[in-house]
């Protein structure tokens, strides 16, 4: 069935799944600040709105996709008095769980019904329609937006209520992040030991050490050819990204008075490479980092 939505916030995630929702036949308002970025939805065959509330005054369905909690919020406080009541409002940014159940609570104060719907898979996965979505909100809510996240995406899973989306995000990104500095630091050991990065990786790929920041992102050249490892680290998953990520994680921590050492101590890494060699790099970069401070060369 098509719906008529209003996507708001076209960068380099929001853009692709927009598109993703004109080619299976819905009707996408779309708006950003950026006009070359809303030129570019308008070429995909987006519709172009004048405002944000422009956008969503006559939409079913609202999709967001923005950089942080504060921006949110201000949308919402623009937003909210344009849209008709109980308008689905889907919220795919990945934020402070704290900021999500404040968007829920305004949400519904003003008569919408809401998701956190914060997403898995890049940029690669937002163009090849391949997204894992982690949705907090209603049930009913969730079954009316299951048919648009699964043309956005390959799965979709409800987490609980509000704010449980955002709160499976930071605790799956905690795992990826200590997980690629793990597999880092093993490919600088190995080379200190003489293995090569093809020897360790079929070990590694087929035994305990086997994790998806060593399968499908792997941060040496060679033995995935899709990792952006081959593409010196052009970004897939940008540092800055993971950085953010890990400090969300770390504050949520800090506050339901969680000991999470590895996670904090991957958010002090990770925000140290992102401010300087990682500033545009991927993620896995960080495996140069590593190599650098121990004296060695691939």
């Amino acid at each position: 069935m098509s719906r008529t939505i209003a996507f708001i916030g076209l960068g380099h995630m929001g853009a692709p799944m927009a598109a993703n929702l004109v080619k299976n036949g819905h009707r996408v308002r779309a708006y950003d600040l950026v006009a070359a970025a809303l030129d570019h939805a308008v070429e995909t065959g987006a519709e172009r709105a004048g405002s944000a509330p422009d956008a969503v005054a006559d939409a079913e369905v609202v999709i967001t996709m923005l950089p942080a909690g504060t921006h949110v919020l201000g949308l919402y406080e623009e937003t909210l008095p344009a849209a008709r009541p109980g308008t689905l409002f889907i919220d795919c940014s990945t934020i402070d769980v704290l900021d999500a159940r404040t968007a829920h609570e305004r949400a519904v104060a003003a008569g919408m019904r809401t998701l956190d719907a914060p997403v898995s898979g890049g940029v690669v996965g937002a163009e090849a329609g391949t997204l894992t979505f982690m949705a907090g909100g209603g049930a009913e809510e969730f079954a009316e937006a299951r048919p648009l996240l699964e043309v956005m995406g390959r799965k979709a899973v409800h987490c609980g209520g509000a704010g449980a989306g955002q709160a499976a995000k930071i605790c799956n990104n905690m795992i990826l992040g200590i997980s690629m500095i793990a597999v880092s630091e093993a490919f600088v050991l190995g080379e200190s030991l003489g293995l090569s990065h093809q020897a360790l990786y079929d070990v590694a790929s087929t035994a305990s050490g086997q994790c998806w920041a060593l399968s499908v992102n792997c941060p040496v050249p060679g033995p995935v050819p899709a990792s952006p490892a081959n593409r010196d680290y052009r970004p897939g998953f940008a540092a800055s990204l993971m950085a953010k990520d890990l400090g969300l994680a770390a504050s949520a921590a800090h506050a339901a008075g969680v000991h999470t050492e590895l996670g904090l101590r991957a958010a002090e890494l990770y925000t140290e490479y992102a401010q300087h060699a990682g500033s545009a790099e991927d993620f896995s970069g960080i495996v140069r980092t590593i190599r650098d401070r121990s004296g060695g060369q691939a």
